[in-house]
């Protein structure tokens, strides 16, 4: 309790406030910082951290929702793939309720389908080993933060010689996405708050291109409400001094060097530096990872034949909303289409959408509006 309260102290918040709004107050206009990761946006909900700071900070919202950028036809692939005789697909709980163009995972297990829900891949392993005449596949989701237990899985399995097992690999790396954020040239941003979780396994060195090619801060920041607010404060300190570089206060968790057994399994199994295509923002070089040759008979899309599948058009302002172009409160189905109970797109489901967010904690549309 000690250690959170350590994170919650008054005294430093509003002094860290104080000293944001003294920066802050140095610029003409609202300043554009984005928080890249979807758990930074709940948390400066959460903590009323957006009212305090606004309209001095606007913050955008990042894609760094991993089951945000799941683009529809990879659900349509897994929704295929769900539907074999003697499959058992595997995945995280959010992933269920994200819509593809033929529905959810969800509504394919209402269905009939056998889909189950899973909190670590290991828990995928062990539903091969208790089934060991179904085939179960893992749909491996994530950035960096989830793909190391991915990798150690699959060498579980190599281990224990499990023939049953496979993975439907989705795996997104977060320096090829926020690079091709930042060539975006409608997006005018004056620095970034990059995940702790994703620096936790990578480092500092992958973030130094923000800095180095497009002279932006960076500040890695944990979750708490005085990480945050400290976060920001350095950023705008390095803006303010028309600095750009990586800082990292996140010391207690993050290393300079991050952690190399972790990034040692992601690329004895992976390839990180395959092409994907993500929500949002389409297929973006290095940003996808895929098995390697001495696992690719882990690769469920070659153990069933599935084909690569054709990007299929945004019918929904979703990846607007992922490239921090639109404020979920100004898409014209937020609350009133879309809503947590009747998704349009996957914002609104993940516990990190940046509509999920805006949605729970947020001013909604007035009732008048939603007739």
């Amino acid at each position: 309790m000690r250690f959170v309260d350590e994170f919650r102290d008054p005294a430093k918040a509003r002094a860290l406030l104080a000293a944001i709004d003294e920066l802050a107050a140095r610029s003409d206009r609202p300043l554009q910082i984005m928080e890249f990761c979807g758990g930074h946006t709940h948390a400066l909900f959460r903590h009323g951290l957006l009212d305090r700071l606004a309209p001095a900070v606007e913050f955008v919202h990042g894609p760094g929702c991993p089951v945000c950028i799941l683009p529809r036809e990879r659900v349509d692939r897994a929704l295929d793939l769900a539907a074999r005789p003697r499959v058992i697909l595997a995945t995280f709980g959010d992933v269920l309720r994200v819509p593809g163009s033929r529905g959810s995972l969800a509504q394919a297990r209402a269905q009939g389908a056998d889909v189950r829900t899973v909190y670590s891949p290991l828990d995928a392993l062990e539903l091969a080993r208790a089934h060991p005449r179904r085939e179960v596949v893992f749909l491996a989701i994530g950035f960096e933060t989830t793909l190391p237990a991915t990798a150690l899985t699959v060498l579980a399995a190599e281990r224990e010689g499990l023939a049953n097992f496979s993975l439907l690999c989705e795996h997104v790396t977060t320096p090829a996405t926020l690079r091709a954020l930042l060539r975006d040239p409608d997006l005018h941003l004056d620095g970034l708050i990059a995940p702790g979780h994703v620096a936790m396994v990578i480092g500092e060195a992958p973030f130094a291109f923000v800095a180095e090619e497009f002279a932006k801060p960076l500040v890695i920041s944990g979750f708490e409400p005085l990480d945050l607010l400290h976060a920001l404060w350095r950023v705008l300190r390095q803006w303010a001094a028309g600095e750009a570089r990586v800082e990292n206060p996140y010391a207690r968790v993050v290393r300079p060097e991050g952690n190399p057994a972790g990034r040692d399994a992601a690329t004895t199994v992976f390839d990180l530096a395959a092409s994907a295509e993500v929500r949002g923002l389409g297929p973006i070089p290095g940003a996808g990872v895929r098995l390697r040759p001495a696992f690719a008979h882990r690769d469920a899309a070659r153990r069933f034949h599935l084909p690569e599948p054709d990007p299929t058009p945004e019918t929904t302002p979703c990846g607007l909303v992922l490239k921090g172009r639109l404020r979920p409160s100004a898409c014209p189905h937020f609350g009133r289409a879309c809503t947590p109970r009747t998704p349009l797109g996957a914002p609104m489901v993940s516990a990190e959408g940046a509509c999920a967010a805006y949605h729970r904690f947020a001013a909604r549309p007035a009732p008048e509006a939603t007739r």
